[in-house]
């Protein structure tokens, strides 16, 4: 098994033998003989144990008998003690998912301090077809049904090629020694209830259940890659992510084949789950100005685009330009020049460069967002008109409206950026010196 086990690390690349590695080791089966594999195929290991506290007495026992299998093999030992169960009421998660965070945050310490190439865990073939079963009832769709990843940045998983009835015999052979956690045999937690009900139940059925689901995991992953990169090619059609914001083209959505598919593979990487996605297509085709929330982002539907967003821009940001500023940003580039009015002098006629009447302003000037009952002379017309009919008119859009920034002098607005300046501050024949803004994104 060895050998199996070191050709399932070169074919994916896991590890080499120039640097050591960081080997969680709880005192198990699976980690006791991950920890005897890796030393007899020459890897330089540093043990590690996490103490969750969770099995009182059980729980000291463990620890005391991975220092003694550190000390036999003349490794390098490290253990921490966690107060799990507090961990996970502070932070509104369950013990499996608190032991997780505690388990691989600490890894990642080690693993900097050491300079070590990578963390090897002891998931094996059951833990993946578990893993599967899980995320099927879940309904976490084909990605979840690949199972366990034999790396997951710097966590290697070296024995996913081997089965757990593997991993007892090798144990048998080699005569080692390990500790048994009683909570395997209860059904307490979900993946105890798969392996200790369902995965029987299954067995009597079709009694080589695990080669079959784990051949499986297998047609699963080839799958995964073919349909990943034809997502890739339909989203790098669909979505544009050049601006601020990230735009979905409504009409290339509603051509595909599968509509709810192809939206879950473009909104669930902003937090949206199923239900809101589900509400979000059936508005695909109504009116403009439907939103939607997720933990993190907005969507706003605008005519024949989905517009994105993180969900909590801040409004209040204020910026100061004073007299002797060259350079803003805001956090677009501002620059800003003085000068004289000279014949050869022409007014610009760009929007993202604007020339004031530097006598008509008073500095410091600002800039910030909009607010409510705002109003200015748009350029070329003598009456005030409402900024906010000045969006209607120029259709834009809800995030359009808040990435939108002012420039002020005392009250006033001198420039809606980049869109519009003020009548009152034109240059006329009067300016002798002319204060020179141009944008750039």
């Amino acid at each position: 098994m060895q050998q199996k086990v070191l050709s399932y690390i070169q074919k994916h690349q896991l590890l080499t033998f120039d640097k050591p590695i960081i080997v969680g080791v709880s005192g198990g089966i699976d980690s006791v003989v991950l920890l005897h594999i890796l030393v007899s195929l020459g890897y330089d290991c540093i043990i590690a144990h996490c103490n969750f506290h969770l099995r009182t007495e059980e729980s000291n026992r463990d620890e005391k008998f991975v220092r003694s299998l550190a000390r036999n093999y003349n490794f390098p030992f490290y253990s921490i003690d966690f107060q799990t169960t507090e961990y996970a009421t502070n932070n509104g998660i369950s013990i499996e998912m608190a032991a997780r965070d505690l388990r691989y945050n600490w890894f990642s310490e080690l693993l900097e301090k050491h300079h070590a190439q990578a963390v090897a865990v002891a998931h094996h073939a059951d833990d993946s077809i578990e893993t599967m079963l899980m995320n099927l009832m879940r309904g976490t769709g084909l990605r979840g049904m690949t199972g366990i990843s034999s790396r997951n940045k710097n966590v290697v998983r070296p024995l996913l090629c081997c089965t757990r009835s593997e991993l007892e015999n090798y144990l048998i052979e080699h005569e080692l020694e390990h500790v048994e956690d009683s909570t395997n045999s209860l059904s307490d937690y979900k993946r105890n209830k798969i392996r200790n009900e369902i995965l029987p139940l299954l067995t009597e059925i079709n009694p080589s259940i695990r080669q079959t689901l784990y051949a499986s995991l297998d047609h699963f992953k080839g799958t995964l890659k073919i349909y990943q990169q034809a997502i890739t090619k339909i989203t790098e059609m669909i979505v544009d992510n050049s601006g601020e914001t990230i735009t979905m083209n409504i009409e290339l959505i509603n051509k595909q084949v599968d509509v709810p598919t192809i939206m879950y593979e473009l909104l669930s990487p902003y937090n949206f789950n199923f239900k809101v996605i589900e509400q979000i297509i059936e508005h695909l085709d109504s009116e403009s100005g439907k939103i939607f929330f997720s933990e993190t982002h907005r969507l706003v539907k605008d005519r024949n685009k989905l517009i994105i967003s993180t969900k909590c821009l801040n409004k209040e940001n204020i910026f100061i330009l004073s007299q002797e500023d060259e350079v803003l940003y805001f956090p677009s580039k501002l620059t800003i020049n003085k000068f004289a009015v000279t014949e050869a002098y022409e007014v610009s006629r760009n929007n993202k460069k604007v020339h004031i009447d530097a006598a008509k302003i008073n500095f410091p000037l600002t800039i910030r967002a909009w607010r409510e009952g705002d109003t200015f002379y748009p350029f070329g017309m003598k009456k005030r008109k409402k900024v906010s009919d000045f969006f209607i008119d120029n259709k834009f859009s809800l995030p359009e409206k808040e990435q939108t920034r002012f420039l002020v002098s005392g009250d006033e607005i001198v420039w809606i950026i980049g869109h519009r300046l003020d009548n009152r501050f034109r240059v006329s024949e009067e300016t002798t010196d002319i204060l020179e803004l141009e944008l750039d994104n």
